[in-house]
């Protein structure tokens, strides 16, 4: 944990009717002094989003040669990148070249980081989703946020229905492609 960072802890409900995938997940994520409630619970829905066996959290904005949330197998072989917020073409690049799944979660206007990304060097850049939701969906959810959460993830036929200790909203989950 990052010096002035900030424990949060999630207890999320899981219900993933599209991959099948319904579980309990507990999560203590640092959230440094830096980092935004937004980028915070974005962390959390990429986690449950790309939930599987294997996966973990980073440091979040503190890790600079790790993704915000990964997937490793049983030989500790890292399989998935995940990246969230606004990464760089280069952290793309590498995280392509490291894994073989890369995947973006933006609560940000998602036509900007394409533009952004555009005709820069990114492997397999065709093979990366951008997913990204309704705006100011991720930004209103996370106003919300407590030290202790309790969070709902619902997703069925791409709408991501969410509650954040006690406050509900949903979204269509979009998705475009890096290149």
């Amino acid at each position: 944990m990052a010096i002035g960072s900030t424990m949060h802890t999630f207890s999320v409900h899981l219900a993933d009717v599209d991959r099948g995938v319904y579980d309990e997940l507990s999560l203590r994520l640092a959230r440094h002094p830096s980092e935004t409630a937004s980028y915070l619970l974005l962390r959390v829905l990429a986690y449950a989003l790309e939930y599987e066996e294997g996966i973990g959290v980073s440091e979040g904005v503190a890790a600079t040669d790790e993704p915000a949330v990964f997937v490793r197998d049983a030989t500790g072989r890292l399989t998935a990148w995940i990246e969230v917020g606004a990464p760089d073409a280069g952290r793309l690049h590498a995280g392509s070249r490291a894994a073989g799944r890369v995947a973006v979660y933006t609560q940000r206007e998602p036509g900007r980081l394409l533009q952004a990304w555009s005709g820069k060097t990114i492997h397999r850049a065709a093979d990366i989703p951008l997913y990204s939701f309704d705006r100011d969906f991720v930004e209103d959810a996370a106003s919300g946020l407590e030290r202790r959460n309790t969070v709902t993830v619902s997703v069925t036929e791409r709408q991501l229905y969410l509650d954040v200790n006690g406050r509900s909203s949903s979204s269509p989950i979009m998705e475009q492609r890096v290149g």
